[in-house]
């Protein structure tokens, strides 16, 4: 009797309270990006900017190459001579500041998110290489990282550009080609750890090709690292490429980027500060977001680094 009434009782509970449906991963990502303010914040930045590049034509209230000399060097609209029609003034040119820094925001982020996706690719396949294989091909590869450390990137990218000339796709090449360094250490380092590991070695021992196993087993563990470094790296790009187009050897006009924009504007710091202020802001404020995010990425990656737990 007794086995019959538990039984029935068991019969009576909703499956609801005995079965938990376990939460999806978009929303246990979105509970642990909400548990983070800096990861909140940042996202938030990284997102806006997003969505100002995408929809910087319709944004942006004026043709950020129009040139109106009746206009130049109007200031901002809460200052004594601006206006609405110029929220944040205008250039040397009469160019529309705000119009400027909104379609800005294309080339800098197309070019950081660009020229890390080829250091990543380049930098991930140097260090499956050396780590997996080890002996020679690992001395040969570490002494050409070594080769390029050696060279400041600045230097390395500024020679290049001289010599081919600068524009967007060149940029993204130079800043590619210098910056794949970093990746192919990390990546080397996690691969020494990861083949020592049982199933790389079930996997030698039944025959498993070596491309298989790079691809199915050492590729998937290193994922996460190349996420967090590549999204600090986005950042460093960014800044990067503004250095070279406030140096003249980066985006070219008519093309507008945040260093072009930057560089128009440094022989009028004294008198028209807004020429200069804005894209720095726009620059500065992107990349503390890719910086928080890029570490709330770390923090969840690697739970180990600041204590949280997935």
């Amino acid at each position: 009797m007794a086995q019959i009434s538990q039984t029935t009782t068991n019969h009576n509970i909703p499956k609801s309270s005995v079965v938990r449906k376990r939460p999806s991963n978009v929303v246990r990502w979105v509970r642990l990006l909400l548990m983070s303010k800096t990861g909140t914040v940042g996202f938030i930045i990284v997102f806006t900017m997003f969505f100002v590049a995408i929809f910087a034509p319709i944004l942006a209230p004026h043709d950020p190459a129009q040139i109106n000399p009746a206009n130049m060097l109007q200031p901002p609209m809460w200052l004594e001579g601006g206006s609405s029609e110029h929220v944040l003034g205008t250039d040397n040119l009469g160019r529309d500041i705000l119009s400027r820094v909104i379609y800005g925001s294309q080339v800098s982020l197309l070019v950081g998110i660009s020229a890390v996706v080829l250091a990543g690719f380049i930098g991930v396949f140097v260090g499956l290489i050396a780590g997996f294989y080890g002996g020679f091909i690992d001395n040969i590869l570490m002494r050409l990282v070594d080769s390029f450390l050696a060279i400041p990137n600045i230097l390395f990218a500024l020679v290049i550009l001289s010599v081919f000339g600068p524009s967007v796709i060149t940029l993204i090449v130079v800043l590619g080609v210098t910056n794949w360094v970093n990746y192919a250490r990390l990546v080397r380092g996690e691969v020494l750890s990861i083949k020592e590991r049982e199933f790389v070695k079930a996997a030698r021992s039944i025959g498993v090709k070596n491309n298989k196993i790079i691809l199915r087993h050492l590729l998937p563990n290193v994922i996460s690292t190349f996420i967090v470094i590549s999204t600090l790296s986005v950042a460093t790009t960014i800044i990067l490429e503004a250095s070279l187009s406030f140096l003249g050897l980066g985006i070219q006009p008519p093309t507008v980027s945040w260093g072009g924009i930057l560089s128009d504007g440094r022989d009028y710091l004294a008198t028209s500060w807004w020429l200069a202020t804005f894209p720095g802001l726009a620059i500065t404020v992107t990349v503390l977001g890719i910086i928080f995010l890029g570490d709330w990425l770390r923090d969840v990656l690697d739970p180990r680094s600041q204590g949280i737990r997935k």
